[in-house]
């Protein structure tokens, strides 16, 4: 698919869906971004739907400015993916206590470790500099300095919603663990002290949507909000990779021999330092992964709708860009009223996962079709391994 050019606001928006088929509601929002006069272009994924502040699904480029409501609250929150040599076919015939094992390994909802995790005694861990980082939390806002015992033992958790933790097999029934998570609660604070502090300054006062508020190059409010944001994404980083190193102790204890490959990982809530057209932009990708040529990504579906592993294809004109997901195509709210417990069981047949009414609202129903999403962006990735779920881990 090529994109559809929008009309509307002082850059351009390219999109790779249809436009007739967008909510109004996310064309205003989208229509608003591309107003604002920093913005050197806007793409929009094939997974678009409505977010809070800014539109799921939108890649915004802009010239020294950026808005931290197009980054979004969960600061860094991406998919990690490692294969396996193992085969499904060895995988033990009760799933449910294998879950039970990734549970007890991994916090998930509102859990979180009792004490925080030691990552010198995680086999296989190779990210570095852990006392580097924690002393950096000094230097973040204020704002959130009573949280860095909570931000300890929240490090390798899942937290809830539409994050997960799944074991999956590929069509030549390889093993795989996926997962989805971002910087926890620390982050959502970091991003909404930002936001507030944003929406005070003059330059934000006569915005159409006070959501898209700004911080502007050269000012220290954006300094600081830099220093934070970048420090929330290498949260989520870490966090995705002690979980990784975490589940991957519980395989090599259940699944005697089993040998892993090195971790696939992404963002899909950031900001990046990148150049098109010979200008030095900021890109904030809210639900978008970067698919620069070459460059391998996570595209998951829902519960039970498997995901893609991809090779991005370089494309430019999305701001070397892809989707994130499936997108919702309805909010938790509708979904609870509108399917049922029976619903969320057929739904998720034969995959093991929790299939109760706390996670109604995450059935596979409520998301947009995936095959259809990884249709409309042939352009922008080539798929490299589908997967389904066998085993599926919510909060």
């Amino acid at each position: 698919m090529t994109y559809n050019e929008v009309l509307g606001g002082r850059a351009p928006i390219r999109m790779w869906a249809d436009p007739a088929g967008v909510e109004p509601e996310v064309m205003r929002q989208l229509r608003n971004v591309a107003d604002l006069p920093w913005v050197h272009g806007v793409a929009v994924m094939p997974d678009v739907h409505h977010g809070m502040g800014a539109t799921v699904g939108s890649v915004v480029a802009m010239r020294g400015a950026v808005s931290p409501a197009a980054v979004g609250v969960d600061i860094g929150c991406g998919m990690t993916a490692v294969k396996t040599s193992f085969k499904a076919a060895g995988l033990p015939d009760n799933l449910a206590y294998l879950r039970s094992k990734l549970e007890q390994a991994v916090p998930v909802g509102f859990g979180h470790h009792k004490r925080p995790v030691d990552p010198t005694r995680l086999h296989g861990l190779k990210t570095a500099d852990w006392a580097g980082f924690w002393k950096d939390f000094d230097a973040l806002a204020p704002a959130v300095h009573a949280r860095r015992e909570r931000a300890e033992v929240q490090m390798g958790t899942l937290g809830g919603g539409n994050h997960f933790l799944e074991i999956c097999a590929d069509d030549e029934q390889n093993v795989w663990v996926v997962l989805h998570s971002g910087s926890r609660n620390i982050g959502k604070e970091l991003a909404e002290f930002h936001i507030g502090q944003a929406q005070k300054l003059p330059h934000n006062q006569d915005l159409p949507d006070r959501d898209l508020a700004v911080f502007v190059g050269g000012t220290p409010e954006m300094d600081a909000y830099r220093r934070d944001l970048f420090w929330a994404q290498d949260y989520a980083r870490r966090n995705r990779a002690v979980m990784t190193a975490l589940v991957c102790d519980v395989l090599r204890r259940h699944l005697p021999g089993i040998a892993f490959e090195r971790p696939i990982t992404c963002h899909h809530n950031y900001v990046a330092e990148e150049r098109y057209d010979d200008v030095d932009v900021l890109v904030t990708r809210k639900g978008a992964i970067r698919a620069g040529s070459g460059e391998f990504g996570i595209i998951p579906g829902s519960m039970a709708t498997g995901t893609y592993i991809v090779k991005g294809l370089g494309n430019a004109d999305a701001f070397n860009s892809a989707s994130h997901g499936a997108g919702r195509r309805m909010s938790r709210t509708k979904a609870r009223k509108t399917f049922t417990l029976a619903d969320l069981k057929a739904q998720t047949d034969g995959v093991e996962c929790r299939k109760d009414t706390g996670v109604i609202d995450e059935i596979p129903g409520a998301y947009k079709d995936i095959r259809s999403v990884m249709a409309a962006q042939t352009d922008l990735v080539e798929v490299v391994a589908h997967l389904r779920q066998l085993v599926c881990v919510k909060g």
